[in-house]
């Protein structure tokens, strides 16, 4: 289900007057039940309440403006306008729900953590009592395994074998 709103050009400006807004929250009677019934139970994120807040202030039809919404409910004016166009743009779910953040593949796989285990478990380097992280990442470096990694990594690898 998309938000209703609409997109008003960037270009259109009221002559003496700062910019309209670009995307109009319009607020149907289900939408505005529903937000009002994700209020009233109390049980949502304090995010998703915040953002459910604003939204309902943010229609048409109360008006209030982004500085005071924002201002109302503890958010940037940016997020108050990001809010407006998710709404407008993707509908209500994507404007009450984080977007997923994208995460980094692994560098330590099966077969570099089971030499990462080997490597702890040998002897130390010549001059050395033990191996520490940081030697631990450099030698995984050293022998090609990781382009790069950090004594933190290792410490995590470690960490979930023992």
């Amino acid at each position: 289900m998309t938000g209703t709103g609409a997109t008003i050009p960037s270009d259109h400006f009221t002559e003496g007057f700062a910019p309209m807004k670009k995307y109009l929250v319009t607020l149907t009677a289900e939408e505005r039940q529903h937000r009002e019934q994700l209020l009233a139970k109390g049980k949502a994120a304090a995010r998703t309440r915040r953002h459910a807040q604003a939204l309902l202030k943010a229609d048409q039809a109360v008006g209030w403006k982004d500085t005071d919404i924002a201002e109302a409910f503890d958010l940037s004016i940016r997020t108050v306008e990001r809010l407006r166009q998710r709404f407008v743009e993707d509908g209500l779910q994507a404007a009450l729900k984080p977007k997923p953040v994208p995460r980094l593949p692994r560098k330590v796989d099966g077969d570099v953590e089971a030499h990462l285990i080997a490597l702890a478990c040998s002897d130390p380097p010549q001059g050395r009592q033990r191996w520490t992280l940081r030697l631990l990442a450099g030698k995984l470096v050293e022998l090609g395994l990781v382009k790069s990694m950090s004594p933190e990594g290792v410490r995590q690898a470690l960490k979930k074998t023992s």
